[in-house]
């Protein structure tokens, strides 16, 4: 009989909740940036989305989910949050502060409930994918699930005229 294989925290509490989801596997040994595992997975940029994490003004924590193929807009960030200014956190900090590690982060199950902000292009989407809370793992699911599941909001957050190498 086949192993079971163990459910990611992301994945727990989306069942929890009761929110349909999918789970696309992919064969990763180490960090794989979005695109990649786009390609990887056959699916189109702007279904596959990219968690980041940064820190405001105020020492606040802030998460903000764009597109892989687009870049975070740090202006529009901020106002979307009511910060001043907001900034990335370094990625040797993503563990501490989420739970999670490089890669594997999703808002989905982090250490602490961070405000978080999906951009707005997600809701032109049927499902979306986004990390499954480890590396090798992605969860498609609709754009209004995924918002319910993090109680996250949408903004407009990315850089307009952004090109394939964010």
């Amino acid at each position: 009989m086949a192993k079971k294989e163990p459910k990611t925290n992301a994945m727990r509490i989306l069942e929890r909740k009761k929110i349909a989801y999918e789970i696309h596997r992919y064969e990763c040994k180490e960090f794989i940036d979005g695109i990649a595992i786009a390609d990887m997975l056959d699916e189109p940029y702007e279904r596959v989305f990219k968690t980041l994490v940064t820190a405001g003004k105020s020492g606040d924590y802030f998460v903000f989910v764009i597109p892989i193929h687009k870049e975070l807009d740090l202006k529009r960030a901020a106002r979307a949050v009511g910060e001043k200014a907001v900034e990335m956190i370094h990625v040797k900090d993503i563990n501490k502060i989420t739970g999670y590690i490089r890669g594997g982060c999703t808002a989905i199950g982090m250490k602490k409930d961070y405000p978080v902000v999906l951009d707005a292009s997600a809701m032109l989407q049927e499902t979306i994918m986004v990390s499954g809370g480890k590396n090798g793992i992605q969860i498609e699911l609709k754009p209004d699930d995924y918002l319910a599941a993090c109680r996250g909001k949408t903004a407009e957050i990315t850089r307009e005229g952004e090109s394939a190498e964010g």
